[in-house]
């Protein structure tokens, strides 16, 4: 699922995490699918997609595939206040629930996910010094579907 910009291909994941003020069970069934229609337009807003969302009563998880310009930071920041917002407006039971109308806690979760695991890349590192010297060896799992080509002199080609 990779996707491409200008000067760039980037397959960026980050997995969020998002728990009530107080871990207060707020959330539900209904709330949470509410909250994905937010979510997913207000990541839409930001040329990201909302990959998955889901939770229990306390607490919301989301995976979201985010272009580079992107900080997750900025992405976090606008959901805790927009969804805060229109959760509130359009369900009414949940601001009762709220401690002094604060729906979320300050605190979040943020991973980053996906591509090869950190062993592979730490092994392709490490062989770099190799591809230089004409013997590369790019570990299995990493760059999958890109091909390269290390030439006598030292040059590399690489072809998408």
């Amino acid at each position: 699922m990779d996707r491409t910009g200008r000067h760039v291909v980037y397959m960026l994941h980050g997995h969020l995490v998002f728990v009530t003020k107080y871990r207060r069970d707020v959330l539900s069934e209904p709330a949470i699918r509410h909250r994905r229609r937010i979510v997913a337009k207000l990541c839409r807003d930001f040329e990201a997609e909302l990959i998955e969302c889901d939770g229990e009563d306390d607490h919301v998880h989301l995976l979201v595939h985010c272009p580079p310009k992107i900080a997750l930071s900025k992405l976090v920041n606008s959901r805790n206040g927009v969804s805060s917002r229109r959760l509130r407006e359009s369900r009414r039971e949940i601001t009762g629930r709220c401690h002094k109308g604060v729906l979320w806690s300050p605190s979040s979760f943020a991973a980053s996910c996906g591509g090869a695991p950190l062993s592979v890349i730490a092994e392709y590192v490490k062989s770099q010094r190799e591809a230089a010297q004409g013997r590369s060896r790019v570990p299995p799992g990493l760059n999958a579907g890109v091909s390269r080509e290390v030439h006598d002199d030292g040059r590399s080609d690489r072809s998408l």
